[in-house]
């Protein structure tokens, strides 16, 4: 299959990339004839095609973009989440944000649906780094533990690869309910599905809220940012979590307020061994925004003294059957390990 150039998603051009993917995947037999599909097949096939042309939204899509709106919104449509897709928000290689018309049911005026690539747009070459130490989770959220699923994720099948699409969305989703609930400063999440979370919308009725980086502030509110940032960081930290992508790209700003997001990647400190390097690549790019912004900070020893202060070695720690008893300084750090200093 060629490399996909993620610039023709949303063009015309990409519709007949993705008809062409499409045909590649069907293998002709010249005798062949297709069966005529079970009578409860078609039923849910009519009915589908029915969903689908009763969720109409405002927004303009090509047509592989609607039934890709259609597929992974239609049941939050059908349980009355929103009553109009309006505009597209943000459009990204791993997930795409559109504004929604909110009603009595979210209560509230607008919403975000954040909907997922679907597999063949999701970059997972290096996405090893952060599921190190992490559980694959189910849609619901649960631990993923019959050997069928764990095998075809290991093999990165078809399907294992759906399972494992879906397990970054489910990460996404229980970072936002565990942080929004420990007082961070993070979209609420309203619900979800297999393809998508619908979440709070930050900004105004014609102007979605812009992210940190396109924003110059006076130095009294990059200090308070500065501040707010960092006390974020440090409710991960206390709830076991690592961003691990975090910079001004992904924390929004309105009306003098931020919400960090972009969960899908989060990884435990206590489960990675490359969390402290990841950590302190987070802490270092934030700091290197507000440097911009005339707030002068020190990034390592930040990360230093949030990382130590809840107890976690910076340095790896290393088995005693690496360790040489004759070498004073593996006997000075054998001591000092033994001893939790």
């Amino acid at each position: 299959m060629p490399k996909l150039n993620l610039n023709l998603f949303l063009d015309e051009e990409y519709e007949v990339y993705a008809d062409q993917q499409y045909r590649r995947q069907i293998k002709y037999k010249p005798d062949h004839k297709p069966k005529r599909p079970p009578t409860q097949v078609q039923a849910e096939l009519a009915a589908q095609a029915s969903g689908a042309e009763a969720f109409e939204f405002s927004y303009k899509a090509s047509r592989h973009e609607r039934e890709w709106i259609v597929n992974s919104l239609g049941v939050f449509f059908d349980q009355e989440w929103f009553d109009d897709v309006l505009r597209l928000v943000k459009g990204g290689k791993e997930a795409s944000v559109y504004q929604c018309l909110g009603n009595e049911t979210s209560q509230t005026d607008y919403l975000a649906a954040k909907i997922y690539r679907p597999r063949l747009f999701r970059n997972l070459r290096n996405d090893h780094i952060y599921r190190e130490g992490r559980a694959n989770l189910d849609s619901d959220g649960n631990l993923i533990i019959e050997d069928g699923m764990l095998n075809a994720m290991r093999k990165r099948s078809a399907y294992g690869l759906e399972l494992l699409h879906t397990s970054w969305l489910a990460y996404e989703l229980k970072a936002l309910q565990v942080l929004n609930t420990a007082g961070a400063d993070v979209p609420i999440p309203y619900a979800s599905n297999d393809n998508a979370i619908l979440m709070e919308y930050v900004g105004g009725e014609d102007l979605p809220a812009p992210t940190l980086i396109e924003i110059d502030l006076e130095l009294d509110e990059a200090r308070h940012l500065f501040e707010r940032v960092f006390k974020n960081i440090e409710i991960m930290l206390a709830n076991n979590m690592i961003h691990a992508d975090l910079s001004a790209y992904n924390i929004l700003y309105w009306e003098g307020q931020i919400k960090l997001i972009d969960f899908p990647q989060v990884i435990n400190p206590d489960e990675n061994r490359n969390a402290y390097r990841i950590f302190a690549r987070d802490v270092t790019r934030v700091c290197e925004y507000f440097a911009r912004q005339g707030v002068k900070s020190r990034p390592r020893k930040i990360a230093a003294e949030m990382w130590t202060a809840f107890n976690r070695r910076i340095d790896p720690e290393i088995h005693p059957a690496h360790l040489d008893e004759e070498d004073a300084k593996d006997r000075a750090y054998w001591d000092r390990m033994s001893s939790g200093r």
